[in-house]
């Protein structure tokens, strides 16, 4: 198997994007995922980096966070007068609420799933081939320690990468899980943190093309949304569960009044059959 990693824009690995303010470009360090958003946030309002034509936006996506010296994010975030509760990925777990909302503590994402679908190939792709090629670049590229990397699953033409981190496992000098999906996910779009804009990742020779990335993330803590956060979908389902419920009960009450009227006229009947032979 060969593993190639192809810089198509001209520049080294390890090069980081160019607009990065000096203390973000640390080449022994990943920078955190808080820190990136703020500057890829500042570069954008000041015009210096262009958007593809394509690009939409997500709502709870890029914003500009407010970061602790440490460089991870604040718990409590604020757009303006609207304020939601973030975990350490910076991914909002609450509703949003106005400025009055507390954030007691800042909740740890121990375990993420990355999810992605590749595009056809010519050569097929084998678990094993595919466990190695990751866990390379995952702990080469982004200096994660491989005991973070729980699994590399493949379901043609899924292939899913847990990464796992509880707060008892990681030590100060480790590399957090958020920090690296964030640049890992960047790498796969074509969105880059380094100047390697497209990252060209090949497997036996072959550019292995991803259609699809999706990221999960699974807090110590559960989520605080409300129902009206809730998807439409999962709505309908939970509609569903109550009205089979409901209708359940109203049958029960129901075939018991049924009964209960049955076992009446019984009686009744018996008596007057004993009235009868005693008469």
């Amino acid at each position: 198997m060969t593993v190639e990693f192809l810089a198509n824009n001209g520049g080294e690995e390890g090069e980081l994007l160019p607009g990065l303010p000096p203390q973000l470009v640390m080449e022994d360090k990943v920078t955190s995922k808080c820190l990136l958003m703020k500057a890829e946030v500042t570069r954008s309002k000041s015009g210096r980096r262009e958007k593809p034509k394509d690009a939409f936006e997500d709502t709870d996506g890029l914003y500009d966070p407010e970061c602790e010296n440490t460089g991870v994010f604040k718990a409590k975030q604020c757009n303006g007068s609207t304020c939601w509760c973030v975990n350490t990925a910076g991914v909002r777990r609450t509703d949003k609420h106005d400025a009055d909302l507390k954030c007691n503590q800042l909740v740890r994402t121990m375990w993420i799933i990355i999810e992605m679908k590749h595009a056809e190939r010519n050569t097929p792709l084998t678990a094993e081939s595919l466990k190695k090629f990751f866990r390379e670049i995952i702990t080469s590229r982004y200096m994660l320690d491989g005991r973070y990397i729980a699994s590399v699953l493949y379901e043609k033409p899924y292939i899913t990468i847990d990464l796992k981190q509880n707060s008892s496992d990681k030590s100060s000098g480790d590399v957090d899980i958020a920090d690296v999906a964030y640049y890992f996910e960047k790498d796969v779009k074509g969105d880059s943190i380094f100047h390697s804009n497209n990252l060209n990742m090949s497997i036996d020779n072959e550019r292995l093309e991803f259609e699809k990335t999706v990221v999960y993330y699974v807090d110590e803590i559960a989520p605080e949304f409300s129902m009206k956060s809730l998807t439409p979908g999962l709505i309908a389902v939970i509609v569903v569960i109550i009205v089979a419920a409901v209708a359940a009960i109203v049958v029960l009450v129901l075939t018991r009044r049924r009964k209960g009227k049955y076992v009446k006229a019984e009686v009744k009947e018996m008596n007057e059959m004993h009235r009868g032979l005693n008469a």
